[in-house]
C-alpha cells in the first residue's frame, strides 16, 4: 500500500476542536485551512490556521453541515484531507463519500462501517456475531405472561419491562424477582395502554446503577488495532457527559483486560480504521459490561486517553490515514490518572444554556494542567451552537492527585460575564461520591441535582 502525504488539511469544525487540530496539524509541519461562519468570524483561532474561509451563515445548515460548501472550499485551497473533529458532518456517510468522490481524504472510518454502526440495533446484531456481550433482552415485543416469563428466566432478574411506545419513564417496571413478574407485567401494560394508546411491551436485562465506561481504540488501514485505554463517563446529565476520566479505577485488572480485548476484537471485525470508541455499560458489580455503542470518530474526552498514554490521537488520526502502521500494543505505556471538565457557557443550577460576552477570562495553569478551549476576555459565546468553551484537563500520578489538581485549577479559572458550569464542577471535586467512584449514569439527576 503506498503512503500518501498529507500536506494540507480542511477543518470542518468551529471552536475547541477546531483550534486543537491546527496545533495537531502545524506541529507535523504540515498547513490547516479552516473555515468559519459569519457567528464565529471573531474566533482568535482562525488568525493561527494558515488560512481561513467563511462558508456561510451562523445557522449549522448553512455553515458547518454545508456540504457544498466545505468541499469547494477545500477545493479551493488544494486540501488534501478534511478533518472532521465531532458533531457537524464526523458521522455523515454521505460527507465520506462526497470526500471520496473528490479525492480528498477524510480523516476518519469508511462510509460502509460508519452505516453498520449508526444504526444501534444493527450495530447489537454485528456486535453480537462478533462475540461482544450486548444487553439481553425480549427478541421485540412480548406477546403475552408466558413468554415474559420465560424470556425472565432466560436473562436472569433484575429484568426491565419497557413500553414500545414510551418514554419518560412511564410502562416501566423493574421486576426484581418471579413473584413480582404477573403484577409489573400487567401493569406496565395497562399504564403504556392509557398513557400511549399502545400496550405493546419488551423486557430488557436491567442494570442497577451502572456506570459508562468507554474504550478508545486506533485502527491502522493495515489491520491492525490498539486500545488507549478507557475512560469513566459516568457523570453525565440527560445523557451529557460533564466529567471524564482514566483510568476507571473500578476495573479489576481482569475485567479490565476482557473489556480492552473485547473492543480491540470489535474493531477488527467489522474492518474499522482510524479512531473510534466503544461505549459500554458496566453492572454494579463491576463485573459484567454490555456494549451500547460505537462512536465512529474522535471524541470529547478524548484528551483524558492523551494525558496517561502520552499519545497525540489527531496526530495518529492523520498518520493512519496517510497509511502509516500502528505501534505495537507493548509500545503503548499507561501512567498516572487524568481527570477532564467539560466548562459550558451554562447556569450551573439549571443547565441551561448562557451564551454572551465574557468580560474576563483569566485560564488556570501550573504543572499537569491543559485547557483546550477558543475563548478568550472579550470574546460573545454565540447562541448558535454547543455551549462548551473548554474543557480543563488535568493529570495526577494518582486518581487523588488528579482530583485535588482540578479542584485547584477550577478554582483559580475565573470567567464573568456569563454563567459557567465551573461551581458545579467544584462541588463535583468535593463530592464524596465522586472521590469514592460511586458516581453512575442517573447519579446527577437522582441524588445531586434534585
Amino acid at each position: 500500500m503506498h503512503m500518501k502525504k498529507i500536506q494540507r488539511v480542511l477543518i470542518a469544525n468551529r471552536g475547541e476542536i477546531a483550534l486543537r487540530a491546527i496545533r495537531t496539524i502545524q506541529e507535523m509541519g504540515k498547513e490547516a485551512v479552516a473555515i468559519y461562519s459569519t457567528a464565529d468570524k471573531d474566533a482568535h483561532y482562525l488568525d493561527v490556521a494558515d488560512a481561513k474561509i467563511c462558508i456561510g451563515k451562523e445557522k449549522s445548515s448553512e455553515s458547518y453541515l454545508n456540504i457544498p460548501a466545505i468541499i469547494s472550499a477545500a477545493e479551493l485551497f488544494e486540501a488534501d484531507a478534511i478533518f472532521p473533529g465531532y458533531g457537524f458532518l464526523s458521522e455523515n456517510q454521505h460527507f465520506v463519500e462526497i470526500c471520496k468522490h473528490h479525492n480528498i481524504e477524510f480523516i476518519g472510518p469508511s462510509s460502509e462501517v460508519m452505516v453498520l454502526m449508526s444504526d444501534k440495533s444493527k450495530a447489537k446484531d454485528v456486535m453480537k456475531q462478533a462475540g461482544v456481550p450486548v444487553i439481553m433482552g425480549s427478541d421485540g415485543a412480548l406477546k403475552d405472561l408466558d413468554e415474559a416469563r420465560q424470556v425472565a428466566s432466560e436473562i436472569g432478574y433484575p429484568v426491565i419491562i419497557k413500553a414500545a411506545a414510551g418514554g419518560g419513564g412511564r410502562g416501566m417496571r423493574v421486576v426484581m424477582s418471579e413473584d413480582q413478574l404477573t403484577n409489573s407485567y400487567l401493569a406496565a401494560e395497562s399504564e403504556a395502554l392509557s398513557a400511549f394508546g399502545d400496550g405493546t411491551i419488551y423486557m430488557e436485562k436491567f442494570i442497577n446503577k451502572p456506570k459508562h465506561i468507554e474504550v478508545q481504540i486506533l485502527a491502522d488501514k493495515h489491520g491492525n488495532v490498539v486500545h488507549i485505554g478507557e475512560r469513566d463517563c459516568s457523570a453525565q446529565r440527560r445523557q451529557q457527559k460533564l466529567i471524564e476520566e482514566s483510568p476507571a479505577v473500578v476495573l479489576s485488572p481482569q475485567v479490565r483486560e476482557k473489556l480492552l480485548q473485547t473492543a480491540v476484537q470489535a474493531a477488527k471485525f467489522i474492518g474499522y480504521v482510524g479512531a473510534g470508541t466503544f461505549e459500554f455499560l458496566l453492572d454494579s458489580n463491576h463485573q459484567d459490561f454490555y456494549f451500547m455503542e460505537m462512536n465512529t470518530r474522535l471524541q470529547v474526552e478524548h484528551t483524558v486517553s492523551e494525558m496517561v498514554s502520552g499519545l497525540d490521537l489527531i496526530e495518529w488520526m492523520i498518520r493512519i490515514a496517510e497509511g502509516e502502521k500502528l505501534p505495537s500494543q507493548e509500545e503503548i505505556t499507561f501512567k498516572g490518572h487524568s481527570i477532564e471538565c467539560r466548562i459550558t457557557a451554562e447556569d450551573p443550577k439549571t443547565f441551561l444554556p448562557c451564551p454572551g460576552k465574557i468580560t474576563q477570562w483569566i485560564a488556570p495553569g501550573g504543572s499537569h494542567v491543559r485547557l483546550d478551549s477558543h475563548a478568550y476576555c472579550n470574546y460573545t459565546v454565540p447562541m448558535h451552537y454547543d455551549s462548551m468553551i473548554g474543557k480543563l484537563v488535568v493529570w495526577g500520578r494518582t486518581r487523588q492527585e488528579a482530583i485535588i489538581r482540578m479542584r485547584r485549577a477550577l478554582k483559580e479559572f475565573k470567567i464573568n460575564g456569563i454563567k459557567t458550569t465551573i461551581p458545579f464542577h467544584i462541588a463535583m471535586m468535593e463530592n464524596q461520591d465522586f472521590k469514592q467512584s460511586r458516581i453512575y449514569t442517573k447519579y446527577l439527576e437522582e441524588e445531586f441535582c434534585k
